[in-house]
This record gives C-alpha cells, sequence and structure tokens, in this order.
C-alpha cells in the first residue's frame, strides 16, 4: 500500500495546510464559544427566575393569603403568575417550608424538597438545582408582609429543558456561521495559494530553501557591494561590502537613501536622479563605481565596486610617466648644454666653456637647496622636483612663493601630496602657458595649501559645483574618471574639520587655499634641521618655479 507523502510545491502544501487549520480554527472556536454559552443560559434563566419571584413576592394579597395559609388563594394566584411567565412552577410556601402552592395541587400541603431556609432568614437565591420537577434554574426571595415581617418564601423554577431547546436553537445558527466562516477561509485560502504560486513559480519549497541559502552565501561572499531598493527607494537588502564601502548602520533596512546618506552624486546615483554606468562616485576617503539596474517591481539593485586601491595605482601610473617626462626633458636639456659646451671648446674659448659649466652648476645647486630648505617634506619635495621639468617644457611658469615653509611634521604625508597635487594638476590643466604659484604654510598644527594661476579662473555660478563628484569641463582619459581629484580634496578638508575655498587669485585667475588642522605635529622648541638636497633632481634652468602633477 503506498503511503501518503507531503506535497512538494508551495501552492499544495499552502493550500492543505491552511484547509486543516481553518477547519481545526473553526471547530474550537465552535466549541469555546458554546461553552460560556451554556453557562450564560444558566444564568439569564436564574436572574429570570428570581425576578419573577421577587415579582411574585411583591403581591400583598399572597402575602396576606400565605399569612393566613390560605392555600386555595395562594395556588390561584400562583398559577396565574407560572401560566403569563412560562415558569416551570411557582411555588409559595409559610413560614416553616410547608407548601402553600405547587404545579401539582396533592403536594400542597408538603414541605418543600430544597432547603427553605436562606430565603426565610431574608436572603434572595439563585441555584441550578435538583427538585420534584427534576434540574431546573431556581430563584428564591422571602415573602414579606407590608410591615416587613417575613411569613414564607417565594420559589419560581424554569426548566433545565427549556434551557437546553434554547441553547440547540442557538446551535443551530453557530454552526451556520462556523461553516460560512469556513466557506471564507477555504476561498481565500485558495485565492493566496494561487498567487503565491505565481510569484514563486510554483517552485518546491526544498528548492527556495536552496536558492535562499546560495543567495545568502553568494551576497555576502563576493567582493562587490550590493543594495536592493524598493519602488519607494528605500533599501531591501544590503551586503556586508555594501555596508563597509557606504558605511550604512545597523538600522538601514527599511529606511530611504536619503536619509542615511549626505546631499551630493552618490546618493543621487543610487536613487537614480543620475543615470548612466560606470559612474564613479566618492565615500569618504573610497572611490566608488556604481552601476544601477532597475527590477520590474519598480524597484532597482545597484551594485557597487572600489576603485580606490585601482586609483592608487593609476596614481602611482601617473607618478612614473610624469618622473619619465621629467627625465626626459631633462635629458633633452642637458644635450643641448653640452652641445654649447662642445662648441665653446671647439672654438676655443676655453674661459668663456669654464664660466658655462661653472654658472650651470651654480644655478642646479642654489635652486635645489632652495627648494629642500623651503620643502622639508621628502614626499612633496619629490613630488615637486619630479613635475619641474614637465612645467617647463609645457612653457608654464610655477612658483613656490618665497614666504612658503612646510616642514617635515606632516602626520599623513599622502593626504597631503593629494591635495597639492589635485590642486596644481587642476592649476596646470586650465594652462597652456603662465603661471602657477603655490604657498605652503605652517601655523602650529595647522597647514595651509594656497595655489594660484594666470588661467581664465572660474565662473562665480561654477564654484560650487566644482567641488561634485564627476564633474569635470575636461575630456576623461581612458584609464581614468576625470571630476574626482576636487571632490576628493573637498571630502578630506571636511573629514579633517578644515575647509576649502576657490575665488579669484592675484594672477587674474584662480586661486584655492585648503586649510587642514591638525595636518602636522605640533612644533618642537630647538634648532631646524635643513635636510639635505642629495636626492631631489636637479632642474633646468628655465624650471626654476616647481610643476604639480596630481597623483
Amino acid at each position: 500500500m503506498r503511503r501518503p507523502h507531503w506535497p512538494r510545491r508551495v501552492f499544495a502544501q499552502l493550500l492543505l495546510s491552511q484547509t486543516v487549520v481553518t477547519v481545526g480554527v473553526t471547530a474550537v472556536t465552535a466549541g469555546l464559544f458554546l461553552a460560556p454559552v451554556s453557562r450564560e443560559l444558566d444564568r439569564d434563566a436564574m436572574q429570570r427566575a428570581l425576578s419573577i419571584a421577587q415579582s411574585t413576592a411583591s403581591d400583598e394579597s399572597i402575602a396576606r393569603a400565605a399569612a393566613a395559609r390560605d392555600a386555595a388563594a395562594v395556588q390561584h394566584v400562583a398559577e396565574r403568575i407560572r401560566l403569563a411567565t412560562g415558569a416551570s412552577f411557582v411555588v409559595v410556601t409559610d413560614s416553616t417550608g410547608i407548601r402553600l402552592s405547587h404545579t401539582d395541587p396533592s403536594r400542597i400541603g408538603q414541605r418543600v424538597s430544597t432547603d427553605p431556609e436562606p430565603a426565610l432568614r431574608g436572603q434572595s437565591v439563585t441555584a441550578m438545582q435538583e427538585g420534584t420537577l427534576g434540574r431546573t434554574a431556581r430563584g428564591k426571595v422571602p415573602l414579606r408582609l407590608a410591615d416587613g415581617r417575613i411569613v414564607g418564601e417565594v420559589s419560581v423554577g424554569i426548566s433545565d429543558d427549556s434551557i437546553r431547546h434554547r441553547l440547540l436553537s442557538m446551535v443551530t445558527g453557530i454552526l451556520l456561521c462556523a461553516g460560512a466562516g469556513l466557506a471564507a477561509g477555504t476561498v481565500a485560502t485558495l485565492v493566496l495559494a494561487r498567487r503565491l504560486k505565481r510569484r514563486t513559480h510554483n517552485i518546491a519549497l526544498a528548492d527556495i530553501s536552496a536558492l535562499l541559502v546560495e543567495r545568502e552565501a553568494m551576497l555576502h561572499g563576493i567582493r562587490e557591494g550590493m543594495v536592493a531598493l524598493d519602488e519607494s527607494g528605500r533599501i531591501r537588502l544590503a551586503n556586508d561590502e555594501a555596508i563597509r564601502l557606504l558605511a550604512l548602520p545597523e538600522d538601514s533596512t527599511g529606511r530611504r537613501i536619503d536619509e542615511i546618506l549626505p546631499p551630493g552624486r552618490l546618493a543621487e546615483v543610487l536613487t537614480g536622479r543620475i543615470e548612466g554606468a560606470d559612474l564613479p562616485a566618492v565615500r569618504g576617503d573610497r572611490v566608488l563605481v556604481a552601476n544601477r539596474m532597475a527590477t520590474a517591481d519598480g524597484g532597482a539593485v545597484v551594485t557597487l565596486r572600489d576603485r580606490t586601491e585601482l586609483e592608487l595605482l593609476v596614481r602611482e601610473l601617473d607618478n612614473t610617466r610624469s618622473l619619465t617626462e621629467a627625465l626626459r626633458a631633462q635629458d633633452h636639456e642637458h644635450a643641448n648644454r653640452l652641445h654649447t659646451l662642445l662648441g665653446l671648446l671647439e672654438l676655443g674659448r676655453y674661459e668663456q666653456a669654464a664660466e658655462f659649466v661653472s654658472e650651470q652648476s651654480g644655478s642646479h645647486t642654489a635652486l635645489t637647496a632652495r627648494i629642500a630648505e623651503q620643502v622639508q617634506d621628502p614626499h612633496a619635495a619629490a613630488l615637486l622636483a619630479g613635475k619641474a621639468a614637465v612645467a617647463a617644457e609645457r612653457g608654464i611658469r610655477l612658483a613656490v612663493t618665497p614666504d612658503s615653509h612646510l616642514p617635515d611634521t606632516a602626520l599623513d604625508p599622502r593626504a597631503v601630496v593629494t591635495v597639492l597635487g589635485n590642486l596644481v594638476d587642476n592649476a596646470l590643466d586650465a594652462l597652456t602657458g603662465g603661471t602657477v604659484e603655490v604657498t605652503l604654510r605652517a601655523d602650529g598644527a595647522t597647514l595651509l595649501i594656497e595655489v594660484a594661476d594666470s588661467g581664465p579662473g572660474i565662473p562665480a555660478e561654477l564654484r560650487e559645483r566644482i567641488f561634485e563628484e564627476g564633474w569635470t569641463s575636461k575630456d576623461a582619459p581612458a584609464h581614468r574618471p576625470r571630476g574626482l581629484g576636487l571632490a576628493m580634496v573637498h571630502r578630506l578638508a571636511e573629514r579633517c574639520g578644515g575647509r576649502i575655498e576657490v575665488g579669484r587669485g592675484p594672477l587674474g585667475g584662480a586661486r584655492f587655499t585648503v586649510e587642514l588642522p591638525e595636518a602636522l605635529h605640533s612644533p618642537v622648541p630647538g634648532p631646524v634641521r635643513v635636510p639635505s638636497s642629495r636626492g631631489i633632481p636637479h632642474l633646468p634652468q628655465a624650471a626654476t618655479p616647481l610643476l604639480l602633477e596630481a597623483p
């Protein structure tokens, strides 16, 4: 014999389980409803019997007849009341418990079958009791004369059969209501099961569990961030990498993107206000690349890639390329000088040749010493030296102002180079020839960086937009996106509690000013050590000012 088995499909499991639950709940509800109804009917019958007894006892003619032990008069009134109220019996006794009325006249003159003492003591009594007429709901009250003297009791009973008849008449209605509820529940279960079947594509429950396990493993195992949004822009799901990259709080699920992220390009990309593929954005000190794909239910899925390490590699590549160009430019300059020296020697002008060599050597030594004295930080000095020859070749004069001084006390030299390099790189890109001036000053632990150029400047209406991620007026190279440099400088300054300002400088072009509090170690009293000029490349004579290139 083949044993029945539990269905595998979610549709069938839901339909079967919900039907069983609906039937069980309906049966339990009906039973729980009937139990108190039965007790309530008993209480109602006892109160009804008590009300009839009280009404009967209030008839002074019955009290006087009972006091005179006039059984015929009492029986006549009692039977009239019984027939009028539908009670099973109305029994009146004297002060000793002897019946003066009864539905069976043969029992008149006999003592009642239940204890009359509580009523004869002046108490009102309700109870379900067994008597000569079977089990009845009874109400007993004392029978008093006008002066308050108790002369007997009035006992009224309502048959248990009439109570059960009322209960059975209610059961039919209850069962009909339960049947209607069962039918409605079954129909609702069928509708819900069909809808669930469409939503789950009729997948087996075990397959859903496996898919969920695989999804969790995939979401938390991949090295890309993933954020799922609903149609109103609220976060439905975010994997571990997305929480790390976006620095999301623990209670981010169910909250809107605009409530969690500050206003800016990143929030606009995630919410879909900015569209496109591989959109760059900045979150803290991280460079992210985002892609957003809409879903059929009106939501969206956003993937995030951390480009920070790749950006560092690209900057290293740019530095290497700049150094190569600097070496090529220096090689070109040295070749020209060697040709000049060779010509002087061939012409026999030995004194002029000696003076030329001394002049070139002296200018290089003085320039290198001045760079080392003003820019003592080795990272910034190496960056300036590596870019100087390129600036000279492009016909741009980059000058470090005489009042500049950068000690070798930077807490984060890479941050200083990032800020300095990005600012000067933007200044150089804005020129085809001209001048760029760099000012570096230390005020205690605060570092002030100022870069001014002789270019066309930045219009006033664009001075806020230039700090937005992705905003640029230049064509992006193939290996890296544009529009991130100034945004990173802005974020870095804000994170340090500093500021960045842009305006018109003394050279007629743009001037960027960055203030970085707590960027330097606190100065220590004592002699100032001037680092050696060794390790800084010799610069061509035309490149007396320094060139900076954004890393």
